[in-house]
């Protein structure tokens, strides 16, 4: 791919700093793993003892120097992932400026063992700013497939644009994963962002396709155990079109609650049952865990996801971490949801956040956000579109005026922060969120009471999900017909936002360029068909100094 960049010398380094719904006992989930849900983990191959990459190659957070690279060997076949079981084999990795990995720049080797279940990172380093790289795997004697990766830009560099797949909510039970492919099919991405939910853990058939489970989950319990998160991991990764779209560009990805358990805090989450499905304290180690095995994700400090990765003049990115360190949900609207001493990001991470956005001198301040941070107030909705919101946004259905899981749950920490891009003149802070299987295009109020006369601190862009139930699902009508009439009534009660899709899945492009950031919303046909066709339905952007979303009537 040619270069859309112009850049100096200078690298720079990766910012890491310290910082649904089931109650129903499960106590079956708790049994061993067996055979046959390991080896639904696997795609078939031939019973030789020769290794296999089985489960694709993929790369992550790029930096000017350097990508995370990760891949996982299955060194004989009894090796299946979460069985603890398979010898430790070396895997050596080959770097190159071309495909045929002739020139190669790098190279070396490292050892897979059963203890991180035969998976294998290396962090490159030494390499060329914002530039296409091409890398391999080996064991002996089997290769693996050729993938694209590129490197971020210098940190100083003059960048003219960059470009990102934006994507959340991928179920594997609720459909296919035809987003990835689309993805996949570009040739003009930098890097590709996940903002969280990429994989689920239910037990099979919990949570599917208006109920119906279009291709079963492995292991079928529910995922409690750090043999059942590996599991899961690598089924997903068996995925045709995630694996195409890892051998393209680099993910640079966050978790949100289901990488765990469904509406996660720090101390529980509402799908876990604390004694009968063991500990939180062990699932959630258990999750982390096998997260950070299957994920070419550099862990934080004590194992979170938030970083800040730069993107030359142009763009820095601050990931969050919003399950790790939050106070449990609020259980109603009144009263807790903004009290000071609870909190959705914890304190060092918001100090961590506040202090990067203020030291920012890119055009952009872009945030990886899995909740969405601007207010939603449900308006004069009809009682039979309420319920099966709520339902969805994960609340009480007898009547509630707030998203207790989102930023609307957690107000002093957004106050706070909106206060202080304010107060510090802190412009073209723009959120990239997933988790509510919507689209939406807002700006973010300082007062959403008296919006449009009060100011917007920053705007924010929410991608629907990939395969993840959507309100029309759950209401189970045809496509189209909740959005034609919840999106007035949510516009009309929230005036930062202009415009909501409630019913359609699919992804978005994020285009920056020092004018504007723009997103393209794409969806697809169907869900639940693997050769789901994919168009192109919306844009919006927010040019640079206005804190403002406007509609635009192009793609990228």
């Amino acid at each position: 791919m040619t270069s859309r960049y112009r850049e100096s010398e200078t690298p720079t380094g990766l910012d890491i700093l310290t910082p649904r719904r089931r109650t129903v006992v499960k106590a079956a989930a708790a049994a061993a793993v067996l055979a046959g849900p390991l080896a639904a983990a696997l795609p078939a191959r031939a019973a030789t003892d020769a290794p296999a990459f089985l489960h694709g190659v993929a790369s992550g957070d790029p930096l000017p120097d350097g990508v995370l690279l990760w891949t996982r060997v299955t060194p004989v076949p009894e090796a299946i992932p979460g069985s603890g079981v398979g010898p430790d084999t070396v895997v050596s990795w080959v770097v190159a400026t071309d495909r045929a990995l002739t020139n190669v720049v790098a190279k070396g080797s490292t050892t897979a063992t059963a203890a991180s279940d035969h998976t294998v990172k290396a962090d490159i380093r030494g390499l060329a700013p914002a530039t296409d790289y091409w890398f391999r795997f080996s064991a002996d004697g089997t290769d693996s497939p050729v993938a694209r990766t590129r490197t971020a830009p210098a940190a100083d560099a003059a960048v003219s644009g960059l470009r990102f797949g934006v994507v959340s909510c991928a179920n594997w039970e609720g459909g296919y994963f035809a987003a990835y492919r689309h993805l996949a099919a570009r040739s003009d991405l930098d890097a590709w962002l996940h903002l969280g939910d990429y994989i689920y853990e239910y037990k099979s058939g919990e949570y599917a396709a208006r109920g119906k489970v279009v291709r079963p989950h492995a292991p079928a319990n529910e995922i409690l155990t750090l043999a059942d998160y590996r599991i899961r991991h690598a089924t997903y990764k068996t995925d045709p079109d995630l694996q195409a779209l890892h051998l393209k560009a680099p993910v640079i990805a966050i978790w949100d609650d289901h990488e765990f358990a469904d509406n996660a805090w720090s101390g529980g989450a509402v799908n876990h049952t604390e004694g009968a499905e063991g500990t939180w304290t062990t699932r959630q180690a258990a999750a982390k865990q096998a997260y950070f095995e299957w994920m070419p994700v550099r862990p934080a400090i004590a194992g979170t996801t938030y970083r800040r990765l730069r993107f030359g003049k142009l763009a820095d990115l601050s990931l969050l971490d919003l399950r790790s360190f939050r106070s449990q949900q609020a259980a109603t609207a009144s009263g807790s949801v903004d009290d000071p001493d609870r909190t959705i990001t914890g304190r060092a991470q918001l100090d961590w956040l506040k202090a990067g956005l203020k030291a920012s001198d890119t055009r952009w301040r872009l945030v990886g956000n899995s909740v969405m941070i601007s207010p939603f107030s449900f308006g004069s909705l009809p009682a039979d579109l309420f319920k099966p919101l709520a339902k969805l946004l994960g609340l009480p259905q007898e009547g509630i005026a707030a998203n207790t899981d989102q930023w609307d749950g957690y107000t002093d920490d957004r106050r706070e922060l909106l206060a202080h891009l304010r107060s510090n003149a802190i412009g073209n802070t723009v959120f990239l969120t997933g988790d509510i299987h919507m689209a939406w295009a807002n700006d973010v109020p300082v007062d959403a009471g008296t919006y449009p006369l009060s100011a917007s601190a920053a705007t924010e862009f929410v991608i629907t999900s990939v395969t993840s139930d959507n309100l029309d699902d759950i209401v189970k009508v045809p496509e189209g017909v909740v959005s034609a009439v919840a999106a007035p009534v949510i516009q009309a009660a929230n005036r930062h936002v202009h415009w909501v899709d409630t019913d359609r899945h699919g992804y978005g492009v994020l285009d920056v360029t020092a004018d504007r950031a723009q997103m393209d919303y794409y969806v697809l046909s169907d869900r639940t068909d693997p050769d789901a066709t994919s168009k192109w339905v919306r844009s919006y952007r927010t040019r640079s100094g206005t804190q403002r979303v406007e509609r635009t009537y192009d793609p990228v």
